[in-house]
């Protein structure tokens, strides 16, 4: 793109990204602070039930059967009755559930709750509000770390990934205890099917059971325990976080029909689970600004290398280790089971990172009948320079890492439990890689110190991408993920923040052509000067 032009098409993109801010913002004022009906009496208004303030009281049960086969009073067995329930009061319940033999036998249980007036029964109650949730949960086991060094006996523990019954140890209920009027025909659409009327017409309360703070990794295998710990918490819920919830539901529901895991979901359930509204605002929109942030940085990353034919001033051995870093990095999400959030957008990256390397050493593609042929392109002086000095920074580098890597190694091995052989292969690649993956961003540090210049980085996607690494920082505290990719986070900062001191103290040189072979000196002067 020539100096004069109008960067049209990076300020629609923002234009773009600005309006769906102020869309998703407006939507979630939206939903905290909906539209009440203004007359509670008129026939299009639906008043609460809870406006008479009734004695109400709380019944929970519990049920091998599915809720939506069909189940009976006899099949339900009494957990919990709490007479005089207060909707407005916090409080938690330890229980001691018993487990019936075919729920240890990889099958299923469910929780009941009746919210009901007092001295009444909940059963066939026109004035009783229900819901149920799920107590069990069917996912793989966890596989258990180990010593590989260890005893065969040791080594034979949770190697089997086999479906089951798994506990979840905590749920909270959740009573609205905001009198809301609401338009009989503008009840949210995620609200719906919660709803259940009175013979007067009016709302019963509605009961929610919020599974979104329960994590996998929370889990607990059943195996043949009789008795299973559960930890019940009680506490009124707004209207607006109500109607977040169901949402959110709704959209992991969706995020399983496309193929997104349960453990790729927890990040979802980690961020939307007692979030503070204000922090869930600034989440949103951090989210949207890494999102342009990253499209920017790589459109100008793919522009910076799609035009580049020289690699004068750039590091090629910087270049091999970011792709072999990347590699590393992604087995070792996998690996970790990281979600999918963090796993997905770090694959783009790589392809790219492979993509760089094709540009850097002029790989083109020749098919001899029906086999590609690799073939190298070949270096001018300039570039036989800077890869001098790119070789000469590494063999320093590698006399100091490579003892470093080994003992690392050894260490982790003798003294580290690891799921098997292949976890602590990427295990010990990855610590080094998060260890001194800033040390070998030297050698472009010493290629721009031997030139006197940093004219041939590409800035514009380097200060996208280092916009990043700060909106990074305060995901490293938000998302869930390995406590060495968390550190890593912040050891990017220091590496940008050095190639900020050397762009001060090497001014660039205005007859230098950019990366985008753009002179910013006018012919005329050039020529005056050759003269």
């Amino acid at each position: 793109m020539g100096v004069g032009k109008f960067p049209w098409f990076t300020v629609a993109v923002c234009g773009l990204a600005t309006t769906y801010l102020v869309y998703t913002l407006y939507g979630l004022y939206g939903i905290f602070y909906p539209e009440e009906c203004p007359d509670p009496k008129a026939p299009v208004c639906l008043p609460p039930y809870l406006s008479a303030a009734p004695a109400l009281q709380l019944s929970l049960y519990t049920s091998t059967k599915h809720p939506k086969s069909g189940v009976t009073r006899n099949e339900l067995n009494k957990l919990l009755g709490i007479k005089e329930f207060d909707l407005h009061s916090s409080f938690e319940e330890v229980l001691d559930v018993a487990i019936p033999p075919s729920t240890r036998d990889n099958g299923s249980m469910y929780l009941h709750v009746f919210l009901h007036p007092v001295g009444s029964s909940p059963f066939g109650n026109r004035y009783s509000g229900y819901t149920w949730s799920p107590l069990t949960q069917h996912t793989e086991r966890q596989l258990v770390s180990m010593n590989l060094l260890g005893d065969a006996e040791e080594t034979s523990v949770g190697k089997t990934n086999a479906t089951t019954t798994h506990w979840k140890p905590r749920l909270s209920v959740h009573v609205m205890d905001r009198n809301h009027v609401f338009h009989r025909n503008g009840i949210p659409s995620e609200l719906y099917r919660r709803f259940q009327l009175t013979p007067e017409g009016s709302y019963l309360p509605l009961v929610y059971i919020n599974e979104l703070g329960v994590k996998v990794k929370d889990l607990v295998v059943v195996d043949d325990a009789e008795t299973m710990q559960l930890s019940l918490s009680f506490s009124p819920i707004t209207l607006g976080k109500l109607r977040l919830h169901s949402q959110i539901l709704q959209s992991m529901s969706n995020l399983r029909d496309l193929g997104f895991g349960d453990r790729d979901l927890d990040e979802v359930r980690g961020l939307m689970s007692d979030t503070n509204v204000y922090l869930l605002f600034v989440t949103v929109v951090i989210s949207v600004l890494h999102l342009l942030f990253d499209f920017l940085a790589f459109k100008n990353d793919v522009s910076f290398w799609r035009s580049r034919d020289s690699m004068v001033g750039l590091s090629s051995r910087t270049l091999i280790w970011r792709a072999f870093s990347s590699v590393v990095v992604l087995l070792y999400l996998q690996d970790q089971q990281t979600s999918a959030l963090i796993r997905y957008p770090f694959a783009i990256g790589v392809f790219i990172e492979f993509w760089k390397l094709s540009k850097a050493f002029k790989v083109t593609i020749r098919w001899v009948g029906l086999l590609p042929r690799l073939t190298l392109g070949s270096y001018s002086a300039e570039e036989l320079t800077t890869d001098g000095f790119d070789s000469h920074a590494m063999r320093y580098l590698s006399i100091a890492l490579v003892p470093l890597c080994l003992a690392g190694s050894l260490y982790s091995l003798y003294f580290v439990p690891h799921k098997s052989w292949y976890s602590w292969s990427i295990q010990c690649l990855v610590n080094g890689v998060y260890a001194f993956g800033f040390l070998f961003m030297l050698p472009q540090l010493f290629v721009n110190y031997k030139l006197r210049s940093v004219a041939h980085l590409p800035w514009r996607a380097l200060g996208y991408k280092a916009f990043n690494t700060f909106i990074d920082d305060l995901f490293a505290f938000i998302i869930t993920m390995p406590t060495a990719h968390r550190i890593a986070c912040f050891r990017d900062d220091v590496v940008f923040v050095v190639f900020l001191y050397q762009r001060w103290l090497y001014p660039v040189d205005k007859t230098r052509y950019n990366e985008y072979g753009i002179s910013y000196t006018p012919e005329s002067e050039e020529k005056e000067k050759r003269e």
